[in-house]
């Protein structure tokens, strides 16, 4: 990572770490680097956890879409932590495999394939097209989309976090993306 180690946190910092701890069994990866904000560290993990445990979309949508805006930037942390868990919440490995290869992933689940379209449309054009729209709005409805378009943000801010500080990789895993610059995996 470019940035050292947090060696000393300051009180606000501590409580916020042993909270996080608390929610997601360890302060690692992004909030290493948020914890040094400690009031916008708070807000994103506020919003990254209505994002992946309480959003209106069902479990595998929300695992996608957080695989959607990993694979964009190509935030290979945030894929390896991800890719297992939308595995087992439903979404189709071999469609995570073309994903990540960069091709046209095909999901079995419409629903999925609906969503990845949705998400690629607006992170690679910044618009939905009329269609695309329509469709989202009676499928996940009001809440669902912009529940949607919350999270490709969060999760588009992560991934800009973890390429731009170069979190490391997780020790058990390597490179999703093996062309990608940048990264290295931490020894385990």
């Amino acid at each position: 990572m470019r940035l050292g180690p947090l060696t000393e946190l300051s009180p606000e910092q501590a409580e916020l770490s042993a909270r996080i701890t608390a929610r997601r069994g360890g302060t690692r990866g992004p909030f290493l680097v948020w914890l040094r904000s400690p009031q916008l560290c708070e807000r994103v993990e506020a919003l990254g956890a209505y994002c992946r445990f309480e959003s209106a979309l069902p479990l595998h949508l929300r695992e996608l879409s957080l695989l959607v805006a990993a694979r964009h930037f190509s935030a290979q942390y945030s894929w390896n932590a991800h890719v297992d868990k939308a595995v087992e919440a439903g979404v189709d490995r071999a469609a995570i495999e073309r994903m990540a290869r960069g091709e046209k992933p095909e999901f079995p689940d419409p629903d999925a394939e609906l969503l990845h379209r949705f998400a690629t449309e607006v992170l690679e054009t910044h618009f939905v097209s009329d269609e695309t729209f329509a469709e989202g709005l009676e499928r996940f409805g009001e809440q669902g989309l912009v529940d949607l378009i919350g999270s490709l943000g969060n999760y588009s801010m992560l991934a800009m976090l973890l390429n731009t500080f170069q979190v490391d990789l997780q020790p058990d895993r390597q490179p999703p993306f093996p062309d990608v610059r940048g990264y290295r995996r931490i020894a385990g």
